[in-house]
């Protein structure tokens, strides 16, 4: 058993989520309550006691298990919530070596030395020094701070000496060493060491976690240079990994979906004081791919580039729209389900400047944002003659299609090819054709997966019983099924997948839902992990089922998520396999065992085996002698007999089909209470719910049945 499914056997969901939620009621075999993330009248989050499990009907539409309810009710990530609930759960963790524990106490260390150093900074400015004196003045008056402003985000004052800040921390008991560390202290080629801020004001820079990694110092003089001085890169700061102020405005990024992102330090307090909790500022010129990932698709769906209107910040502009194609083209999957948009004001203003003199325009600014195609398209073609040549105007197509093509969303890609045809005088067809090529190529460059067979990896011995099954002798073959279709109930189970009477009949071991649930979920994240790439295809089966219904493609058809598995470590090793498709510097399969904890790295490794135990139940347990070479020549690729694209296809629809059923007993729960209630407004809204989740649900019964029938 995974540390993981410890802690949740460990733990009641109901009881955890009563801590938070306290009016949290039974209600039938459910519990209920206004959900916590969003303000509502009529209760549409549940509690499902049986599968342990969560999810708002309402305006969130999200769920999961106790680990997602404490990461998003917290602000934790999936470690700390595991370290978190382990602590509660009283499950002792992986151990760390020696080396680890001492790596990770020198970091405490280091953060501790730049938290007294914030401190000592923040309590300077407000000291009866002259020059600290001219520093709160100049933050007051000229930046437009409140003095609770400067609290709140612990702006303090260096002074103007050479050692002042070096002699403090030695004095409290720091060393030399650890000061040059982090980057306070700097030294010379004569050996000589002395305080790298001095006469500037002190920005305190917070990782998302809110711990003091470094600092940005303005210049206070007119003739220092540079005018911002960050901290260098140290052990426990990168600023290219880093977004100022995303510890504090996480929270309202992940309720609004959405982030604003600004140039400086200076425009996103502004902006915080003013009330727009959602800002934060990239730490540079030029967002990076690592701070894309920080923000997206964990917290935002929408990204709004609000950087300054001068050149500088127009090119930033350019260069972090290009980063952003890049992360949303090698991202496997096909997109990150990101919308990006550009800030434009009106007059070439600076967001510093709407904010402190014009606050109140700052939400209209933001909402009318111009998505990222629309301004890719004006910004290359503004410099365009009207009787440009074919080959100037196809190379301006040729560099803005990856952009407009880097989404996956078809519409959205027909819409902006057909602008860019109008703009460019070009054939909406020629520009499809070079579009495709364009991917073609981009494709060529994506990383290759080596064929090693899953028995390489470190196994863990079998277990004499398999804890997937239950009442029955032997595993279910591959492509068995397991519930019941009458399609004259609506709310029936299916027998999606019931192989047609012409089969032999074989005897179908009895499982319990949940046992039945697990082994649909674990064959399908099985054959995702030996073939990351079949993900695409999951993705793009379900919009051709969803067709052009946006409600089916934004909510029951959508793509396959960590929400279609009900089961704790398999949710966090897709999660994992999704992390490991959006980077590109080594394999997935290496990268999950550099990632993952042991515990899970053996359920991973669990399921490859069980893999290779497939395909010998699948060969009738013959060729005995050939197993091994078998295995090694087809593992990943071939399956005997199978295609295994399909195969992956057709249990992923299963594993869809049946997080909407339970889904829709939820629904239909919460839909006779209201009606119980005699809440029309809530009886109205959860039956609009239902009809796209029936809808779905008929879809992918018959593309089911379909397959069933084909093989």
């Amino acid at each position: 058993m995974s540390v993981t499914q410890e802690i949740k056997d460990r733990l009641d969901i109901v009881q955890y989520v009563q801590e938070y939620v306290p009016d949290l009621k039974k209600a039938g075999r459910y519990h209920k309550a206004c959900c916590p993330f969003h303000g509502e009248k009529t209760p549409s989050f549940v509690v499902n006691a049986d599968t342990q499990s969560w999810r708002c009907f309402g305006a969130c539409a999200e769920g999961g298990d106790i680990f997602t309810f404490a990461q998003k009710i917290n602000g934790w990530d999936f470690a700390e919530a595991l370290r978190e609930l382990g602590q509660k759960a009283g499950v002792e963790l992986q151990k760390r070596s020696p080396e680890q524990k001492a790596q990770t106490e020198y970091h405490d260390k280091l953060r501790g030395l730049l938290e007294t150093a914030s401190k000592w900074y923040h309590d300077f400015i407000f000291s009866d020094d002259t020059h600290a004196e001219q520093a709160l003045i100049y933050t007051l008056e000229k930046r437009g701070f409140t003095e609770q402003t400067i609290r709140d985000w612990g702006i303090g004052y260096a002074p103007d000496g050479w050692q002042t800040m070096l002699d403090a921390l030695k004095a409290i008991g720091y060393e030399e060493a650890d000061i040059l560390a982090v980057g306070l202290a700097s030294k010379n080629d004569r050996g000589n060491v002395y305080d790298r801020f001095r006469n500037r004001l002190m920005i305190p820079i917070r990782d998302d976690k809110g711990r003091v990694v470094g600092f940005g110092a303005r210049a206070l003089a007119p003739d220092d240079e540079p005018k911002y001085l960050n901290s260098p890169q140290t052990a426990i700061f990168d600023k290219s990994s880093t977004l100022f102020g995303l510890d504090r405005a996480k929270t309202s990024i992940r309720d609004s979906e959405t982030a604003v992102i600004v140039e400086g330090y200076m425009d996103v307090i502004q902006a915080h004081q003013a009330g727009f909790q959602n800002v934060i500022a990239q730490m540079g010129t030029a967002m990076t791919e690592a701070q894309l990932k920080l923000i997206a698709p964990r917290y935002a769906k929408k990204i709004i580039m609000a950087l300054d209107a001068d050149d500088a910040g127009q090119n930033a502009t350019r260069r972090s729209l290009e980063v952003a194609r890049n992360a949303l083209q090698a991202d496997y999957m096909g997109k990150m389900s990101v919308d990006i948009r550009v800030l434009q004001i009106a007059d070439a203003k600076d967001p510093d400047d709407v904010l402190r003199e014009t606050p109140e325009k700052w939400a209209e600014y933001v909402a009318n944002a111009t998505p990222v195609a629309d301004f890719v398209i004006d910004m290359e073609t503004a410099s365009l003659e009207a009787n440009a040549s074919v080959t100037a105007r196809q190379e301006i197509a040729q560099n803005i299609l990856p952009i407009l093509t880097a989404s996956e969303n078809n519409l959205y890609t027909k819409d902006n090819l057909q602008k860019l045809a109008l703009r460019l005088h070009i054939p909406e067809s020629d520009l499809l054709s070079w579009a495709r090529e364009l991917e073609r190529i981009e494709a060529s460059k994506k990383p290759k997966y080596r064929s090693t067979a899953p028995r390489k990896l470190e196994m863990p011995p079998l277990d004499d019983e398999d804890e997937f099954y239950s009442n029955s002798e032997e595993p279910p073959p591959p492509m068995a099924y397991d519930d019941a279709y009458t399609p004259e109930d609506p709310y029936a189970s299916d027998n999606i997948g019931a192989m047609p009477d012409t089969q032999p009949k074989r005897r179908q071991p009895q499982l319990s839902s949940r046992s039945a649930s697990r082994v649909t979920e674990a064959y399908c994240l099985r054959m995702l992990l030996l073939n990351p790439s079949t993900l695409a295809h999951v993705n793009r089966k379900l919009r051709e089922l969803a067709g052009d219904n946006q409600k089916l493609l934004n909510g029951p058809l959508g793509e396959l998520t960590i929400e279609d598995f009900s089961q704790g470590d398999y949710r966090i090793l897709l999660d994992a396999l999704q992390s490991a498709l959006r980077q590109n510097d080594v394999e997935p399969l290496d990268y999950l065992q550099e990632m993952l904890d042991d515990s899970l790295l053996n359920e991973m490794t669990t399921l490859l085996l069980d893999e290779q135990q497939d395909i010998h139940r699948t060969l009738g347990r013959r060729l005995e002698g050939e197993f091994e070479q078998i295995w090694d020549k087809f593992a990943r690729n071939i399956r005997p007999g199978i295609d295994s694209q399909s195969d992956v296809v057709q249990r992923a629809l299963k594993v869809r089909h049946q997080r909407l059923q339970r889904e829709k007993e939820e629904i239909r729960f919460l839909l006779e209470d209201a009606r119980r209630e005699k809440d029309l407004e809530a009886e109205k809204s959860y039956y609009a719910q239902t009809v796209p989740t029936m809808s779905a649900l008929r879809l992918l019964q018959q593309e089911l049945k379909q397959q069933t029938v084909a093989w």
